[in-house]
């Protein structure tokens, strides 16, 4: 069986940020907005931050070259993903991964915390998770979470088409009208077209195998996680109290909430 190696684990990963850019055009910007976030809300030169739903680690480490005395546990629960993660960074200071499944009760226990997080922070991935285990994956944060820690969660936050159809409507045609700015070819590469490309890896047979057992869902669009409404009422029910959008472009927005006293 081929070994992969560390350069060629930071190939794919490159193409994964690239393939990713093509859906976010602001994907830096809204990295760059939630760091700063971080930084000023933690107010602390040792932050410990929960990355949720970390893929390769790609907002990971770029937290770390801000806050390098920052430690980052990333979680996911995609093998793949988070072994180009291990191989790419193998010694990076403050940083590991966690392979757990946010959709499980108990996903908390395995991350082996020795104090509260000051944050926790996720870039498009929360909205996989379907309501009613987005909303118990919020209340197990809130244990973990110490008072006034930060959720800071940048995606594409849909408003409800039937109470707000003119502001929803807007806030996808920003993002298209960007998209089509800034890639006038059409995406470089597809979102299937990566996952199809890193499948015939031979040296992450296993990986690939495994994620497929764990039924790691490849459609996700239209999922009602991905409303605004949604999350800020299981982040309300979970114990956060100030919820607000601190970033916005069209519908990608930087989602965050406080964790009450």
């Amino acid at each position: 069986m081929p070994v992969l190696d560390r350069r060629a684990a930071a190939d794919w990963i490159a193409r994964w940020d690239i393939q990713q850019l093509g859906y976010l055009p602001d994907r830096e910007e809204r990295f760059t907005a939630l760091i700063d976030a971080v930084e000023e809300g933690t107010a602390v030169p040792n932050p410990l931050v929960l990355d949720l739903g970390c893929g390769p680690g790609s907002l990971a480490v770029r937290l770390l070259d801000r806050l390098p005395g920052a430690t980052v546990v990333g979680v996911d629960a995609d093998p793949l993903l988070l072994t180009l993660g291990r191989i790419a960074w193998p010694d990076r200071a403050g940083l590991r991964f966690a392979e757990t499944d946010l959709r499980t009760a108990g996903w908390s226990a395995v991350l082996g915390l020795d104090r509260q997080a000051d944050a926790a922070v996720s870039t498009t991935a929360l909205h996989w998770l379907p309501p009613v285990a987005l909303a118990a994956m919020y209340a197990e944060l809130g244990a973990v979470l110490r008072p006034g820690g930060l959720l800071l969660n940048g995606d594409h936050f849909t408003e409800d088409d039937k109470t707000a159809p003119t502001l929803a409507r807007l806030g996808r045609s920003l993002i298209e009208r960007e998209e089509s700015r800034r890639f006038p070819g059409g995406h470089p590469e597809t979102w299937s077209g990566w996952w199809e490309a890193v499948s015939a890896e031979p040296a992450l047979a296993d990986e690939v195998a495994a994620r497929a057992g764990r039924f790691i869902e490849s459609d996700h669009h239209g999922s009602p996680s991905g409303r605004l409404a949604t999350h800020i009422d299981a982040l309300r029910a979970a114990g956060f109290t100030e919820i607000g959008t601190l970033w916005q472009r069209g519908e990608n927005r930087l989602l965050c909430a406080v964790m009450g006293g």
